[in-house]
């Protein structure tokens, strides 16, 4: 199924109050600023809009702001919504460091096939009331507690003239995110660009505006389905330090920390190629064992330069490595011979 054609919208403002005020987009999980981190699961985006003050990005962005300052996340995300032309809306917060493209697609993908499915839809749950930030995940994630989710309000009323009901099969308004709780992740959900308008100005004209407004309101009236997190890291945010810290442990975990390293070292040098790191760690090994140890980081940088040197790709580097482990396995048998035996 074709992924549908999407606009991102990052809500990157707020006060940061749990954290003290800092600067929450700019923390570094992994060595990268957490909205890079953001902007890199949505880089398939045909447009980005950054809710919240302009700073160096991985990729050029669209900036502009909530009114009043400091509004709150409804009055982020009608103004990033302002500036949007797709069909489609990825809503995001700006503190996800799990968060990846795979996670976006699925999202898409859902919608997508919503729109062929009319026997499945739900719009019953809970949501936390989300302040700047994308839900519960971090509590989730981190055992810490967070608060308990509060319950919906009762939906107001569909107007009869709503421009917006669907006409002909039902289809949903947008997709959610769901934690590992079950809980509504409103700010990593994908949503059909005029229902959401629409919902929003209804919502501005029966409150007097959006400022300091909670996303169930938004929630609470849209058709909406809700995806289980892929990945259950996916919705952890970074709200406190503890968070940021968790954050940060996880990522140098024991089981993960040598392909999250490859991945950001690739994002830092610009390139995309995919090689297979257990025949590297491989020749590393054997490199270490059979020559001497500062062999191990050599061996395996002359292995990449010659592959890039000769243009080639994965292919090209696997066979390198093949090449230099069959050295080193030479070296090594070198090293295990006596010299003074007779081998006659």
């Amino acid at each position: 199924m074709t992924v549908l054609v999407y606009d991102a919208v990052v809500l990157a403002g707020g006060a940061a109050k749990r954290l003290g005020g800092a600067d929450k987009p700019g923390l570094r999980v992994g060595g990268r600023p957490l909205l890079d981190r953001v902007l890199d699961a949505c880089a398939e985006a045909a447009g980005t809009v950054v809710v919240g003050s302009r700073r160096p990005t991985v990729r050029p962005v669209r900036w502009t702001f909530e009114q009043p300052p400091g509004g709150g996340p409804l009055a982020a995300l009608d103004a990033g919504v302002r500036h949007v032309t797709a069909p489609v809306v990825l809503a995001l917060s700006a503190d996800l460091p799990f968060l990846t493209a795979d996670t976006v697609r699925a999202l898409l993908t859902a919608l997508d096939a919503s729109y062929a499915d009319t026997g499945t839809e739900t719009d019953t749950g809970t949501e936390t009331d989300a302040g700047a930030g994308a839900g519960t995940g971090a509590g989730a994630a981190t055992g810490t507690g967070r608060e308990a989710a509060a319950p919906r309000p009762p939906a107001r009323a569909r107007r009869p003239e709503s421009p917006y009901l669907p006409a002909g099969p039902d289809r949903p308004d947008g997709v959610l995110l769901t934690d590992a709780d079950g809980r509504d992740q409103p700010l990593v959900a994908v949503y059909r660009t005029e229902p959401l308008r629409r919902e929003l100005a209804l919502i501005a004209a029966e409150h007097g505006g959006l400022a300091h407004l909670p996303l169930r309101l938004l929630t609470a009236d849209l058709s909406l389905r809700r995806l289980p997190a892929p990945d259950p890291a996916a919705a952890f945010d970074c709200d406190t330090w503890d968070h940021l810290a968790a954050a940060r442990a996880r990522i140098r975990d024991h089981g993960r920390v040598l392909d999250e390293w490859i991945s950001e070292v690739k994002k830092e040098l610009g390139i995309e190629l995919d090689v297979d790191t257990a025949a590297l760690l491989d020749l590393a090994r054997d490199a270490a064992h059979g020559v001497a140890r500062p062999a191990a980081p050599l061996t395996t940088f002359l292995v990449g330069y010659a592959a890039g040197h000769s243009g080639g790709g994965p292919e090209q580097v696997l066979a390198n490595v093949r090449r230099a482990a069959a050295l080193a396995a030479r070296w090594a048998e070198e090293a295990g011979e006596d010299p003074g035996k007779n081998t006659e």
